[in-house]
């Protein structure tokens, strides 16, 4: 289906998804939320979605909530931000639970939910240029979009409650030290580089890193025993796969299984 605030591409494995509302500044509005959780939501049952690739359009990667729109009535703000953040949170907990990973590539600024987008993706690259802004409390508000979830996941609770608390703006150098992304890459070769990585990943045994990646969502709310046998059973399901069985039997004879997807 066509949407209003993002391009949607699927070719050879890769979701390509790109902000595109550039002269706007790529504000996560109603519409923006609302399209992100029906794209998550098809991607998701899309079994040729191998990996997630989100980029942004225009000088900034993304300035936030728009808040043109919160300050038309105060009466109804509250209720415009439970409708409002539904859409987004339905499609960031799709993108953290979807077994094909999800890249974000940030290039300029990322703004206060956008930081969460970040955090929430499973690798974030950025350009040598980006920042990255908390920008919550400097509106008097807290964050959204997970970012009370994964940030102190990425970084630490400390590191985030500074971030967060303080509306901190981390530079990438910063961003890489702390844990937020993965990677920096020169601002002309971030794209190649994050499309690089896309096709790396597309490659691999998508039922595999959806297991990891619920693995890892539940590492921190299970004692180690339940978390083991969470393991376990997960290593059971993926050696019924088409990849599982494929990579035991081409790596014992010494060649390089090629995985399919399932």
């Amino acid at each position: 289906m066509p949407y209003e605030s993002f391009k949607l591409t699927i070719a050879d494995g890769i979701a390509n998804i790109v902000f595109n509302q550039p002269d706007r500044g790529n504000p996560m509005d109603l519409r923006f939320n609302t399209e992100l959780s029906l794209i998550a939501s098809e991607l998701d049952e899309d079994p040729s979605v191998r990996c997630v690739l989100i980029e942004g359009s225009g000088k900034y990667f993304g300035v936030g909530a728009d808040l043109k729109t919160m300050n038309r009535d105060r009466q109804e703000l509250q209720v415009f931000i439970k409708n409002a953040t539904v859409g987004l949170h339905s499609a960031l907990s799709r993108f953290a639970r979807m077994n094909a990973p999800v890249i974000v590539s940030v290039h300029g600024l990322a703004v206060g939910g956008f930081t969460a987008l970040c955090a929430a993706a499973d690798f974030c690259i950025a350009g040598r240029s980006a920042s990255f802004y908390a920008a919550y409390t400097g509106i008097g508000l807290v964050p959204d979009g997970g970012g009370s979830t994964f940030l102190p996941r990425r970084v630490g609770f400390r590191r985030a409650a500074e971030f967060l608390m303080r509306n901190q703006t981390w530079e990438a150098e910063k961003a890489l030290e702390y844990g937020l992304i993965s990677h920096i890459a020169d601002d002309d070769k971030l794209k190649e580089e994050a499309w690089a990585f896309a096709r790396e990943l597309a490659a691999g045994p998508t039922l595999a890193y959806g297991e990891i990646k619920n693995l890892l969502l539940s590492a921190w709310s299970q004692p180690i025993e339940a978390q083991m046998e969470l393991e376990a059973r997960a290593m059971t399901r993926v050696t019924r796969s088409e990849d599982g069985w494929n990579g035991i039997c081409e790596v014992s004879q010494r060649r390089k299984p090629n995985f399919v997807g399932r």
